[in-house]
């Protein structure tokens, strides 16, 4: 799919005045294996495969926090890792957050206010914790 969608996509940037598929799209899915896959598609018939990645406003930010604090062991939960990437640069915390899961063989699950709301408090004690042993003097 994601190899079919950008020159679709990019057909139509090339009539005069017609860009229906002016933005970035993510398509999230797995394998035949289970392998999850998560592509990128551009306007401009681009395709990117990624492990994690974000679109929009503030993209950059998230992106840089992403690419610094992805790896196997933070991806096991990419739950947290997402809405941590998105605390960066949301105010408001999870009043401002939602989250789809897509697992293999299941169907995509949308979570409630309140379970992103229990996932962003987790993640702020988190930060306290790390902040106040930042701050604790050494014993040596």
């Amino acid at each position: 799919m994601a190899r079919r969608l950008p020159p679709g996509q990019q057909r139509y940037t090339q009539s005069g005045g017609v860009r229906p598929f002016g933005i970035s799209t993510l398509i999230m899915g797995f394998d035949r294996d289970g392998t999850p896959r998560l592509f990128q598609t551009e306007p401009s018939g681009n395709y990117t495969a990624w492990k994690a990645v974000a679109i929009g406003r503030n993209q950059k930010t998230v992106k840089e926090y992403l690419e610094k604090n992805y790896s196997e062991e933070t991806a096991a939960d990419g739950v947290k890792l997402a809405c941590r990437a998105l605390l960066e640069v949301v105010e408001a915390g999870g009043k401002n957050i939602e989250v789809a899961v897509l697992r293999a063989g299941k169907e995509l699950q949308l979570l409630s206010d309140d379970e992103v709301e229990v996932i962003v408090k987790g993640i702020e004690e988190e930060k306290e914790n790390e902040e106040k042993a930042k701050k604790k003097p050494d014993s040596s």
